[in-house]
């Protein structure tokens, strides 16, 4: 019995394994206000964060699921104050590298989504190096959104769509769908079933607006470094009580 089912049983919630969520999409709010409330800088709020990420990515290895995408670092936080940039930008390239010997003995997989080019090259060497390291394993894909924007993510794929189309590579009332699909950078990925966001906050963030279409949100008032994975477990088995109708009306 690995921790997530001792949790259950300690919990008394019992997750039907045929009706988990494939995919699991996190909004991270409350670094910030974690670490005001206490008296520290806000960096400590990101630095226990973190702590979290590593307590939630295995968890949901040892769930099975195939996917964990992470809001790790939008195209609108670079309006925060530079210093925070910086510290956040080196958590993230240290975290990276510190963390593949536990992401290759724990089988999982990572991808970046966001405009990659505009990182530092030095963050770029250390993801792309991570990347490539763990491109052979097969459990579960961390799929990290940094200097992600779901804007930007659409306008990326319908300027590369009209690329092809003007190349000649695909007529344009072709492009359905799955093909659009294709091009966004999560390419590849099933979307989310499930959206969580921590923080009590109600709003989307220009998150995953075209792959959260049809997901289930699940939002608590839980500060994101204070999140765990029992809250986890209660997220899914809430989800796994509803019914999902994909705009269809459901035969009782």
């Amino acid at each position: 019995m690995n921790e997530i089912e001792k949790l259950q049983h300690e919990m008394g919630i019992i997750l039907d394994p045929e009706t988990m969520p494939s995919h699991i999409a996190i909004i991270m709010d409350g670094n910030g206000r974690w670490a005001t409330q206490r008296g520290f800088p806000r960096i400590a709020g990101h630095k226990k964060g973190y702590e979290t990420v590593l307590d939630i990515v295995r968890a949901c290895g040892e769930l099975h699921l195939t996917a964990l995408t992470l809001y790790t670092f939008s195209t609108e936080n670079w309006r925060r104050p530079q210093d925070e940039i910086e510290m956040l930008m080196q958590l993230i390239e240290w975290a990276t590298t510190e963390n593949l010997p536990t992401m290759m003995e724990n089988n999982v997989r990572l991808r970046i989504s966001g405009r990659f080019a505009e990182l530092s090259e030095s963050l770029q060497a250390a993801l792309t190096d991570v990347m490539e390291k763990t491109s052979g394993n097969t459990g579960l894909v961390l799929n990290l959104a940094i200097n992600y924007g779901g804007r930007s993510e659409i306008l990326d794929a319908v300027h590369e769509a009209c690329r092809r189309v003007k190349d000649g590579e695909i007529a344009a009332d072709e492009i359905g769908e799955d093909y659009f699909s294709g091009l966004l950078y999560t390419a590849g990925l099933p979307d989310p079933d499930l959206l969580i966001r921590t923080a009590n906050e109600m709003r989307i963030s220009n998150f995953l607006l075209w792959q959260i279409a049809y997901s289930e949100l699940w939002v608590t008032d839980t500060l994101w470094p204070d999140f765990t994975p029992n809250d986890l477990i209660r997220a899914i088995a809430d989800f796994q009580k509803r019914t999902r109708r994909f705009g269809a009306v459901v035969q009782q």
